[in-house]
């Protein structure tokens, strides 16, 4: 079998004297659009922000394309393909769409400016206007176009619909699904487990720093009691 994109293996991490983490792991393929799941406060964001390397584990690896990146600086990961979609979106307020397009776009033909557009007309229409500018959906497509224009081999979106209208929503889902059908490989933490589930693959379930449940989104949507005990959903 061919070894996995990315492998998280017994990661530990935690704030100073905090621990939050307590070997948790998780593998996403090439091609694979794996769900993270828990509450909050379970520790998902931090899990992210060590495969990011925004916090280094004290124990356990982190492994990118067969390569360690545990400790390893945030730009480092970056130019491996590693593209973070983060909570809260952080867009520069002072620059337009067509300039945070610009300045984080890498050498490549995959994914120009142009094509971000034909993802999301919306940014088209947009392009001219700064960041602040933008509705809390226009930002999130934003800062998702932001992380395909670096070619990554792998996209982590960090609550990807969250705070967003309904139909915002289902906008960012439909571009979601189409990553996929391109062959995105995604790692993709989100609350709406009932939409999440018919665009993932796998999902991983995190309580208190542990991994508790894993499996596909077919095991995960016929067992609603799973969504009860560890989601609250």
């Amino acid at each position: 079998m061919n070894a996995p994109l990315l492998s998280v293996d017994d990661v530990h991490a935690g704030y100073g004297s905090s621990p939050v983490l307590f070997g948790a792991g998780l593998t996403v393929a090439a091609g694979e659009i794996v769900g993270l799941l828990g509450r909050n406060g379970m520790g998902k964001t931090t899990l992210v922000r060590c495969i990011v390397g925004l916090l280094k584990p004290s124990r356990g690896q982190v492994r990118f394309r067969e390569q360690p990146i545990h400790g390893a600086p945030p730009h480092r990961i970056a130019r491996a393909g590693i593209a973070l979609v983060p909570e809260g979106r952080q867009v520069f307020a002072n620059l337009t769409v067509h300039e945070h397009l610009a300045a984080f776009q890498r050498d490549g033909t995959l994914w120009t400016p142009a094509r971000v557009y034909e993802l999301f007309p919306k940014l088209a229409e947009r392009r001219g206007h700064l960041g602040n500018q933008l509705s809390g959906g226009e930002q999130q497509m934003l800062a998702i176009g932001r992380a395909l224009v670096t070619h990554p081999h792998l996209v982590i979106l960090d609550e990807a619909t969250e705070g967003l209208a309904p139909l915002v929503r289902e906008e960012i889902w439909q571009a979601l699904q189409a990553l996929r059908a391109a062959g995105h490989a995604m790692l993709v933490i989100d609350k709406y487990v009932a939409r999440l589930v018919t665009v993932a693959d796998r999902h991983v379930i995190l309580e208190k720093g542990r991994v508790v449940w894993e499996g596909s989104s077919a095991a995960l949507d016929a067992d609603r009691g799973l969504w009860h005990r560890h989601l609250g959903v």
